[in-house]
């Protein structure tokens, strides 16, 4: 699996906790446990993207959007 390299602003206290985590054995390393944050979020907020997106479109059909 190829790889893309971000660069990213984070908060000096956010970067702390994470790499307690780190140090803790909950991740090997800083960038796995950022790519396993992102992929939580992203599967548990898929399902309400969907809803909110569905939603509105049931709102534009109802009551249009002109």
């Amino acid at each position: 699996m190829s790889k893309t390299t971000i660069q990213v602003e984070l908060p000096p206290e956010l970067v702390a906790r994470a790499l307690t985590y780190v140090e803790e054995g909950w991740a090997s390393d800083f960038n796995e446990l950022l790519a396993d944050a992102l992929r939580r979020f992203l599967e548990s907020h898929s399902g309400r993207l969907t809803e909110t997106m569905v939603m509105s479109d049931v709102q534009w059909g109802l009551n249009g959007d002109d």
